[in-house]
């Protein structure tokens, strides 16, 4: 659930590594998957009372906030120019106001697990679309067999060989182009922001602020004020936009300058699991044998894509 412009898709040069963090990596690492696996039931339950959009420009608002003051702390200024700015709008619209709002709107008719099993499939849409856009990324047998193994699995998650019975195919097809919309974001801001010399903090505060504004721009636009505020679905969307975008943005920047991308992507595989034992145990959702078998074959797959063939070696003569 990669929200943002990350080294790893070569957005901004890698700050300089800080000082030594006070928890270890995997503490952190752990924190982040509990705390995008736990999205999904947030999302479930701000929409219980408020529109998608609504609960989009919550969370929007409240992650800004979180970056504005980390910003702030290490006195980061945002980044100038047109140009910049023309890309991050571009970039907070596919990274941020699209996914976010399609995962809100498809969960008024689907479960927050199959929410989560749909995110899953980012790296899968990523190499399908990076064969097409990217020249540099060659395809292996590895990895073809892993995007054809990890699109089974959606079938299987979807329970294809029962006609999709009993699924919400709007809401289905709207988490699938939210998770569609990641990649599409990634190769864009490869093509466009690389190299621009911005740090990471700084571009991913802008993002998120372009974000805010869209949402701001679009919400009044198709919904009315609610009637009331309930507490209980407020607090989700607090803790949604805070924790879920602002905290676990910064977590997993940290882990990306510590570990190396390869390690920090590794969040997106417990993801899932995390999104499902949460929506069984506190939403009650259904869950049939399909679910957690097809989303094994799912992390399979998506693991898969993600095998680089190792260079090769020339002899020095």
């Amino acid at each position: 659930m990669s929200t943002v412009t990350t080294p790893a898709g070569r957005a901004a040069p890698t700050a300089p590594a800080p000082s030594r963090p006070l928890l270890d990596w995997r503490i952190r690492f752990a924190a982040l998957s509990l705390i995008w696996g736990f999205s999904f039931l947030l999302i479930k339950v701000g929409t219980a009372t408020y529109a998608p959009f609504q609960v989009t420009l919550g969370r929007l608002v409240f992650g800004t906030a979180v970056l504005a003051a980390a910003m702030a702390v290490r006195r980061a200024r945002l980044p100038r120019g047109a140009r910049v700015w023309g890309h991050l709008t571009v970039a907070a619209f596919l990274l941020n106001a699209l996914p976010f709002s399609l995962f809100a709107y498809a969960e008024l008719t689907v479960p927050s697990t199959l929410a989560g099993i749909c995110n899953a499939t980012s790296p899968l849409w990523g190499m399908a679309l990076s064969l097409v856009a990217l020249s540099e990324d060659r395809p292996s047998r590895v990895r073809v067999a892993g995007l054809g193994l990890g699109f089974l699995g959606v079938l299987t998650v979807l329970g294809a060989w029962q006609g999709f019975h009993g699924l919400d195919a709007t809401g289905t097809a709207l988490a699938l182009l939210a998770s569609l919309s990641y990649p599409v974001g990634w190769i864009y801001v490869r093509r466009t922001l690389a190299g621009t010399g911005h740090s990471h903090l700084s571009m991913t505060g802008a993002q998120l602020l372009l974000a805010t504004v869209q949402l701001a721009v679009v919400t009044p636009l198709f919904t009315t004020l609610p009637t009331r505020v309930s507490v209980v679905p407020l607090l989700a969307i607090a803790a949604l936009g805070a924790l879920g975008t602002g905290l676990a943005v910064l977590l997993q920047y940290g882990l990306v300058a510590e570990v190396g991308p390869t390690t920090a992507q590794m969040v997106t595989y417990f993801i899932p699991v995390i999104a499902t034992a949460a929506g069984v145990a506190l939403l009650g959702e259904d869950l049939t044998w399909s679910t957690p078998v097809g989303a094994v074959i799912v992390l399979t797959g998506a693991a898969l894509t993600q095998v680089r063939p190792k260079p090769v070696e020339v002899p020095q003569t």
